[in-house]
């Protein structure tokens, strides 16, 4: 009997520009609403911190974030459909937050839809809480739908000594 075929080890990496395709097309699968090519793409020439998941060359999913001021905005998070439930959006949160814990951030923020309970419940179990709501901030195919706002206070690492009075 033949040995089926190892699936490729996921890795983390820098998103690229030859990423964008397939970030585009996983956004379009995930999302009624979905983030433009060019919406993607003008994240990567701003600088941000945009990474990918990829077995192989087949992207799995991907995170945004933004730093600025000692806080951090995680713009996007998601994972391919065909891919969720098996611990990758943990992994992506996990880096995203490592990223801001390097720039030295003391805070994160996001925004998600409250009808995105899977999402919230991800970012609940990293330690985020709901700080607030964003009316009509997302469109809907009715009206708008609003956000939750969350954030996560990032301590410093319990080995670093405490800061000079």
């Amino acid at each position: 009997m033949a040995a089926l075929p190892q699936a490729l080890p996921a890795i983390l990496r820098p998103m690229r520009a030859d990423d964008l395709a397939q970030v585009a097309e996983i956004e379009m699968a995930s999302y009624e609403f979905p983030w433009t090519r060019g919406i993607l793409r003008d994240c990567l020439s701003a600088g941000y911190n945009a990474w990918v998941l990829a077995s192989g060359a087949r992207i799995i999913g991907y995170g945004i974030l933004s730093v600025a001021a000692q806080e951090a905005h995680l713009l996007n998070l998601c994972v391919a459909p065909s891919e969720q439930g098996q611990g990758y959006g943990q992994r992506l949160l996990k880096r995203m937050l490592d990223l801001a814990r390097w720039h030295e951030v003391q805070r994160v923020f996001l925004e998600v839809r409250p009808s995105n309970r899977h999402a919230i419940a991800l970012y609940e179990h990293a330690g985020f809480n709901e700080i607030g709501r964003r009316r009509g901030y997302y469109p809907a195919r009715k009206n708008r739908e609003d956000a939750i706002v969350m954030a996560l206070e990032l301590l410093p690492p319990e080995d670093s000594p405490p800061p000079v009075a």
